[in-house]
C-alpha cells in the first residue's frame, strides 16, 4: 500500500492566506483616521496659540503708531526702528533690572516658603495643620482691589513703599498659598519611608528635607518656580501702586508709559512686548523638562 503526500504551497511573502483574519489592533493603538484627526486638532491648536504672538511681532515692524488699523500696509515699510527706539530712548534696561530683581526675589522666597509649608503639612501632624491649608486657600478669595489699601498701609508703616523688598513680599502673599498646595500634593507622592531612612542615618528633619526630599521634588519645584516667575513677571496692580519711581518700574508697568490720555503708541508697545517675551521664554526653556512631570504627579495622591 503506497502513501501519496500532497504538499501545500506556502503563501507568497507579504500575502495573507485567504480566510485569515486581519491584523489585530493593539489596545490603545489609534486607527489611521483617529491619528489624522488628533494631529489636525493639535496643529490647529498650535496655530491658534502662535497666531497672536506672530501678529504682535508683525505689528512691531510697522513704523507708525496707527499701522495696526491697516496691517496690510506694513509689508512695504517694515523696519526695526521701533526696537531701536525702545532700547535707546526709553527706560527699558531700568525696567529689565527692576523686573529681574522682583521676579527672581519673589520666585526664590515664594518657592522656599511654599516648599517648607507643603512639606510640614504633608509630613508633620501638628495642631491645626489641616486648617492652615484651608486658611491659605481662603486668602486667595479676596480681590486684589480689596487688599491694596491695607497692604499699602502696612508697607507704609514698615517704610517699604517704593522698595523692591516690599513688592517682593506683596507678590509672595498671592504666590505662596497656591504653591504650598501644589508642593503639598507633590510631597504626598514621595514615600514616607525615605524620611524614616534619613532619620535612621542620623539626619535632622531639616536635613532630611534638604538632602533627600528636595532632590526628589525637582519637578514640583520647577512648576512652583514657573508659576511664581510668570505671576510676578506679569503683575500690574501691586507694581503700579507700590513702586513710585520711574527707574523702579517693572516691565508690566513700563508698558503703560506708551499709553496716555490722548495718545497710544501701539507700535512701540508691540516692540516692547516682543522684547519682554524673551526672558519669559528663556526661563520656560530652563524648566520645561520638569514641567510635565510636576504638573501630573501631584494629582496621584490626596
Amino acid at each position: 500500500m503506497s502513501t501519496t503526500t500532497v504538499e501545500t504551497p506556502a503563501p507568497a511573502a507579504g500575502r495573507r492566506p485567504a480566510g485569515a483574519p486581519g491584523r489585530t489592533r493593539r489596545r490603545g493603538e489609534q486607527t489611521r483616521a483617529a491619528a489624522l484627526a488628533s494631529h489636525a486638532v493639535l496643529i490647529g491648536a498650535s496655530l491658534t496659540a502662535l497666531f497672536p504672538v506672530a501678529w504682535l511681532a508683525f505689528l512691531s515692524l510697522g513704523p507708525d503708531k496707527d499701522d495696526y488699523l491697516h496691517p496690510g500696509r506694513i509689508w512695504g515699510k517694515m523696519t526695526f526702528d521701533n526696537y531701536a527706539f525702545v532700547l535707546q530712548d526709553t527706560g527699558f534696561f531700568d525696567w529689565l533690572k527692576s523686573t529681574l530683581v522682583v521676579v527672581l526675589g519673589t520666585t526664590v522666597i515664594g518657592v522656599v516658603v511654599a516648599a517648607s509649608t507643603g512639606y510640614a503639612v504633608s509630613r508633620m501632624r501638628f495642631p491645626g495643620y489641616r486648617k492652615l491649608m484651608w486658611v491659605l486657600l481662603v486668602t486667595q478669595m479676596f480681590p486684589i482691589a480689596v487688599l491694596i489699601v491695607p497692604m499699602y498701609q502696612i508697607l507704609s508703616d514698615l517704610q517699604l513703599i517704593d522698595s523692591y523688598l516690599g513688592l517682593i513680599l506683596v507678590n509672595c502673599t498671592t504666590i505662596v498659598p497656591y504653591c504650598a498646595w501644589l508642593m503639598k500634593g507633590y510631597f504626598d507622592t514621595i514615600p514616607f519611608e525615605i524620611d524614616e531612612a534619613g532619620r535612621v542615618d542620623g539626619l535632622t528633619p531639616f536635613g532630611t528635607f534638604a538632602r533627600l526630599i528636595l532632590p526628589l521634588a525637582k519637578p514640583g519645584l520647577a512648576v512652583a518656580a514657573f508659576y511664581s516667575f510668570l505671576t510676578a513677571f506679569g503683575e500690574v496692580a501691586f507694581a503700579s501702586t507700590f513702586m513710585l519711581s520711574d527707574d523702579k518700574y517693572t516691565f508690566a508697568v513700563g508698558l503703560q508709559t506708551f499709553v496716555s490720555e490722548h495718545d497710544a503708541q501701539r507700535n512701540l508697545m508691540a516692540a516692547t512686548a516682543v522684547l519682554i517675551a524673551i526672558p519669559a521664554a528663556l526661563f520656560f526653556y530652563l524648566v520645561q523638562k520638569n514641567l510635565v512631570t510636576g504638573l501630573t504627579a501631584g494629582g496621584t495622591k490626596g
